[in-house]
């Protein structure tokens, strides 16, 4: 087997993580034709676990795909999503600044639930994973929300904001993965790797 694997992301917080697990990846990224947002669409009434999950599945169905549509070399492929949650409400990646202050308002001075999806295939098998972190933010003002909007950061993340960049001076506690809150928790992440028959 080959002694790489193809990452599905396009995120570098989950290209970071893979390094400091000390595996080497290959990126398996989206043609300029498909639609990858299409993929991340919410069901009406869907739970956040089982949102989280079929997402994954299917950005790795699509990773499949086109693993076999470039007639590229055999390798475990690696794929993963990551969802916020209040209670059963689902904050995915904001649609502009404005969102992303709400999103920020709603989840100021409340514990809500990251909620992060793997799933990695190895030729016709699939190995699952879904890791479950709660992060209690304080109380914030419009004003604190706004400079942290500015920033930019909050934009294109899941629940509008990055674990390790400046909101971390709003959170007072974390209970769970910090990598899986990043997006790619480690120890199940490379626990199903082993699965698979990486070594690590």
């Amino acid at each position: 087997m080959a002694n790489f694997v193809y990452l599905a992301s396009q995120s570098p917080r989950r290209r970071q993580l893979l390094e400091q697990l000390g595996v080497r990846y290959e990126l398996l990224l989206p043609d300029a034709g498909e639609d990858a947002e299409a993929l991340e669409r919410v069901l009406k009434n869907e739970a956040p676990a089982a949102y989280v999950k079929r997402v994954t599945c299917l950005k790795l169905n699509a990773a499949v795909a086109r693993l076999a549509q470039r007639k590229l070399a055999p390798a475990l492929i690696l794929c993963s999503d990551t969802t916020v949650a209040l209670g059963r409400t689902i904050y995915g990646k904001p649609d502009d600044p404005q969102d992303a202050e709400r999103m920020l308002t709603e989840l100021a001075g409340k514990t809500h639930r990251v909620l992060t999806a793997v799933a990695v295939q190895h030729g016709t098998q699939r190995f699952e994973a879904l890791s479950s972190s709660r992060v209690t933010f304080t109380a914030m003002t419009a004003a604190q929300i706004g400079a942290y909007v500015a920033t930019g950061e909050p934009l294109g993340k899941a629940g509008a904001y990055a674990i390790q960049g400046r909101v971390a001076m709003h959170i007072t506690r974390i209970n769970g993965s910090y990598s899986g809150i990043m997006g790619l928790p480690l120890c199940e992440t490379a626990s199903l790797l082993q699965a698979a028959g990486l070594e690590i």
